[in-house]
């Protein structure tokens, strides 16, 4: 057979190969990717929903009537921004110091802090511990207005 002869047939052998081949690696690369891009989709959106709800909490505490009431209205309004994403925050992640005894005392200041872990998209429960979790934190400085009336 002549050399010509041979790389015919070694074409006709190879034929429909590439098809495999780039369906075959285009999943092997695919699959990672798109599982890539969920988690940083998810992560993202969990730290702008976190940023605000540091700001709202602080933006309600210091327009709260008093002190007593002004930790709950936080609570409320950083609850609502976060289940407006879909999460759910635990009030025992957020986190309100005042720089000023008593808190809305005009001048002082309100500091509002939250931290979130984000749980990694599609992994089972039995990896639901910290390596599986992305945390991710806010925090906002809230200024009670210098001319507030005193209460």
């Amino acid at each position: 057979m002549s050399r010509s002869g041979r790389l015919a047939r070694a074409a006709r052998d190879e034929a429909g190969n590439a098809i495999v081949e780039f369906v075959y690696l285009a999943v092997l690369l695919m699959v990672p990717l798109t599982y890539i891009m969920l988690t940083l989709f998810r992560v993202q959106g969990a730290a702008y929903a976190v940023s605000s709800a540091t700001r709202e909490a602080g933006r309600v505490y210091v327009s709260s009537a008093s002190s007593e009431v002004a930790r709950d209205r936080a609570l409320a309004a950083a609850s609502i921004v976060m289940a407006d994403s879909d999460l759910r925050l635990p009030p025992q992640d957020v986190h309100i110091i005042c720089s000023a005894d008593p808190c809305l005392t005009p001048g002082a200041t309100v500091d509002v802090a939250i931290g979130y872990d984000v749980a990694l998209p599609f992994l089972p429960r039995l990896f639901d511990a910290a390596p599986a979790r992305v945390h991710v934190e806010g925090r906002h400085l809230e200024v009670v207005d210098r001319f507030r009336a005193a209460r």
